[in-house]
């Protein structure tokens, strides 16, 4: 009961100063009931030890992005392959990151696959948008050629407090998965804060020398981000699609023929006819030798067209008794049409390449 007491002054306090008390009558702004617990030290980053000793000179940090093994590498690369601004370099492999609670499938997880590129140019507040914005049309042109669809694809500009301290610009590609949208890659202007950072670290100079001007400068880069994984998730979800064959339904995967993990399944009309599946299998091995290719010879052909329409198998090419008794010729079968060509056994090849590869 404070009946009668003064009314004490509201003061602002940082939440790290609070004691426990004062904690217990705090509201969680989730839940409104003070559930909070006292403020506790966290790294996002994993930490180990390199070597027999555990002590503070052994402690290591897994990395939790790929980025960082560029900029050191930089120096190296311009020493050795004389390149000139700008250029890039790319890298890709696993990333790591002391998540606190994991969750929303692979969008919030501790181990991930990532591709970077550090795009090098010059500094100048004039040079780096044109740059910027010709990362953000190319990133989504060459997200559309490996097969997302446009309609799917959205943007997230970073503005203010949604900027990294770093950063003089940020633009997200996202996506709209089944259950939402997600971001999918991004493209930041990091400019030069990296190699900056590294030069005051290592005491090492990551200048770089203009023939042309005679200056010396730090040079600034363009980063274009993305997730291994969400890109895989989300072509899945671009290729996914259902129509009626024959009166039937048919769900297939229409992965663009550059992406799909296998180009062409080969399929034997019959598996008991021995001149029949050596013609087959010899094609299938010639094949083989080029693309990832896959070897089906059981059930009725109709289900064996459905099983490789089924992972996204963009081509099927069916020996038949033709093929060894009359015109030499197999049956190519397209999985988003089914049309069906006639080619000659020697211009599968060729044939194929044009349509899986471009040429």
């Amino acid at each position: 009961d404070r009946k009668g007491q003064a009314i004490q002054p509201f003061a602002f306090k940082d939440l790290t100063q609070v004691s426990e008390e004062e904690m217990g009558q705090i509201p969680s702004p989730g839940s409104g009931k003070p559930t909070l617990t006292m403020p506790r030290d966290f790294n996002l980053m994993f930490q180990t030890n390199v070597g027999a000793m555990q002590d503070g000179s052994s402690v290591a940090y897994l990395r939790p992005e790929t980025a960082q093994g560029i900029f050191i590498n930089y120096k190296n690369v311009i020493g050795t392959s004389r390149q000139k601004l700008p250029f890039g370099i790319a890298q890709i492999g696993k990333a790591f990151r002391n998540e606190i609670t994991p969750r929303n499938f692979i969008f919030r997880s501790r181990e991930f696959e990532q591709m970077e590129i550090e795009y090098f140019i010059p500094p100048g507040d004039d040079v780096w948008q044109p740059f910027h914005e010709k990362w953000i049309a190319d990133s989504k042109a060459f997200l559309e050629t490996v097969g997302l669809r446009e309609d799917l694809m959205g943007y997230d500009v970073h503005e203010g407090d949604g900027l990294a301290h770093y950063a003089r610009a940020c633009t997200d590609i996202t996506f709209k998965f089944p259950f939402g949208e997600q971001e999918l890659m991004g493209i930041a202007a990091r400019g030069n804060f990296d190699l900056t950072s590294h030069t005051e670290g290592s005491g090492k100079t990551l200048d770089y020398f203009d023939e042309e001007t005679k200056e010396k400068f730090i040079p600034h880069v363009i980063e274009p981000s993305l997730g291994v994984d969400r890109l895989i998730l989300a072509l899945i979800c671009s290729a996914y699609a259902e129509d009626e064959v024959n009166g039937e339904k048919r769900n297939y995967l229409s992965f663009h023929p550059s992406i799909a993990p296998v180009k062409v399944s080969v399929l034997p009309l019959v598996k008991n006819k021995e001149p029949l599946v050596k013609a087959a299998r010899e094609l299938f091995e010639k094949l083989q030798m080029r693309w990832n290719v896959q070897w089906d010879q059981t059930g009725a052909i109709g289900r064996r067209y459905r099983r490789a329409d089924e992972i996204g198998v963009p081509f099927c090419v069916t020996v038949d008794f033709e093929t060894i008794e009359d015109d030499g010729a197999v049956t190519i079968r397209d999985r988003d049409t089914t049309e069906q060509v006639r080619i000659p056994i020697d211009e599968v090849v060729p044939y194929l390449s044009k349509m899986i590869d471009g040429y």
